[in-house]
């Protein structure tokens, strides 16, 4: 990089040499790549798919669109992208347009340069200032993006419309010499994508009846989400023909991946004494990983990572109001804590039809309880021939608690308990804790497992489950049937 020059005459003796905002993303790319650099920081779960779509993209100096559902981090990899600029850009000071010294492209940059000669003032325009993005709407307007006559600026400085001066530039030409990225574009409508064609291919500018025709130095970046992309809106042809690369976007494939950004984002480092474990943040993810298998979810609109982030926030949130409560110190989690959770679900999962005939929220306990019992299922046996009777039919390391229940006894749990008489209410189930202990390494996850075997018996249709103001009861599955037939468990009896 050149001197910090003060004026054009110290810019050119320094050896400056002007570069399109492209040529600079693809040198600075070529030498992060070549020194083995981490290229986007924080972007988790790309690194064989998007992210070499994005740097090809990049080093053939394309403009590009990411395509994808919500959630999988478009917005956040366009604005990683100012980090590939240079520090700092020298520019004509007081210009508009971030001029380039060396070619001014503004009718004030020229006429400085003109008058000045050498001494006209040259800025250092830090790389942040380089960015500029505007979400799509349908109220956009292409003075917003281009720019307009100012009538303001006409009448204090006595200028005719004529004047190319007059002009209020929009959002874009203030960005020359940088990125602009437009969210969402299938939201604007054609008439003001029409006034993007020549940005994309011929880089210049025109407002109104202008004569003046500005080139532009930009490199223009796009997101958009496939459904809008088909069916709300759609970017008209030519637009799309001036797009030169399409890349692709997607949820993580593993769940572990997901986990990791989960962790990341989330808002759990707290001052307070909860305490997360492994397994259970396995498990938010796994609430996720199944509303995205569910039918009852609408697929083609998205499941967004947001669901993870909200929960996982949302459970420490809850383990927090209980350590406040109760005193108790460490304080874990239970999956009557689960329950806690449906806020991140049903502002976020969007339903099919018949999803919507159900109810988000009891579909959404449908999709804790399929997540829940994945879980149970990696940890404990098949669920045999225990039906509940206490009969001699009853076999299996599940029959005392299936028994115990179908001799009419009730469990309630709640979130709202101590963890004394969380244990001591798991201690009053016949044959539950002794099951559980063989599993545990400590008596925090030796109750949580208690619960979870629980919680796997109902979603087994072994046991039934009613949902409480602040947590849940267990009850022998065809009595609950009996008292309360339209709340029957999250799996439906066939």
């Amino acid at each position: 990089m050149a001197a910090r020059a003060a004026t054009l005459g110290e810019l050119r003796a320094s050896g400056y040499r002007s570069r399109t905002v492209k040529q600079e993303i693809r040198d600075n790319l070529r030498r992060r790549l070549a020194a083995g650099e981490t290229l986007f920081p924080g972007i988790l779960g790309y690194e064989r798919t998007v992210i070499p779509g994005v740097v090809n993209a990049l080093l053939a100096r394309h403009d590009f669109i990411l395509l994808g559902l919500r959630g999988q981090a478009k917005s956040r990899l366009l604005r990683s992208l100012v980090d590939l600029l240079d520090e700092e850009l020298p520019v004509l000071a007081g210009t508009e347009l971030n001029d380039d010294p060396l070619d001014p492209v503004s009718t004030t940059g020229q006429k400085m340069v003109a008058e000045l000669g050498d001494q006209a003032p040259v800025e250092w325009l830090p790389r942040a200032a380089r960015y500029s993005e505007k979400l799509a709407t349908p109220d956009v307007s292409i003075s917003d993006l281009l720019g307009d006559i100012d009538p303001i600026k006409a009448a204090t400085r006595k200028l005719t419309y004529a004047d190319p001066e007059v002009i209020h530039f929009g959002i874009v030409p203030r960005t020359n010499r940088g990125i602009f990225a437009i969210n969402e574009i299938p939201d604007l409508i054609p008439r003001i994508q029409v006034g993007l064609l020549n940005l994309l291919e011929e880089r210049d500018l025109q407002i109104r009846g202008f004569p003046v025709r500005i080139p532009l130095d930009l490199l223009m970046v796009f997101s958009a989400n496939p459904e809008d992309y088909t069916n709300r809106g759609s970017i008209i042809t030519p637009l799309k023909d001036r797009i030169s690369s399409q890349i692709l976007t997607h949820y993580p494939h593993e769940l572990e991946t997901a986990r990791e950004i989960t962790r990341q984002e989330a808002w759990t480092d707290r001052d307070s004494p909860v305490r997360l474990t492994p397994e259970f943040e396995r498990l938010v993810e796994e609430i996720t990983f199944a509303a995205r298998e569910s039918e009852l979810v609408d697929q083609t609109s998205g499941v967004s990572a947001r669901v993870s982030i909200s929960a996982l926030e949302l459970l420490v949130s809850n383990l927090e109001r209980r350590a406040l409560t109760t005193g108790e110190d460490p304080v874990h989690p239970r999956l009557c804590d689960l329950n806690m959770l449906l806020p991140a679900l049903t502002g976020k999962v969007e339903m099919v039809y018949e999803g919507e005939q159900k109810g988000v929220e009891v579909v959404s306990r449908q999709i804790i309880g399929e997540a829940v019992r994945k879980l149970f299922e990696e940890r404990f046996p098949p669920v045999g021939r225990e039906v509940g009777s206490g009969s001699e039919d009853d076999t299996g390391p599940y029959s005392p608690i299936t028994t115990w229940f179908a001799a009419g006894n009730e469990l309630q749990l709640s979130d709202e308990q101590s963890f004394e008489e969380f244990v001591a209410a798991l201690e009053g189930v016949e044959g539950l804790m002794p099951l559980a202990e063989g599993h545990a390494r400590d008596p925090h996850e030796r109750a949580f497992l208690a619960e979870l075997l629980l919680e796997g018996l109902h979603q087994s249709l072994k046991l039934g489950r009613e949902d409480l103001d602040s947590g849940v009861s267990y009850k022998e599955l065809i009595k609950l049937q009996l008292l309360k037939p339209h709340r029957g468990p999250t799996r439906e009896v066939n």
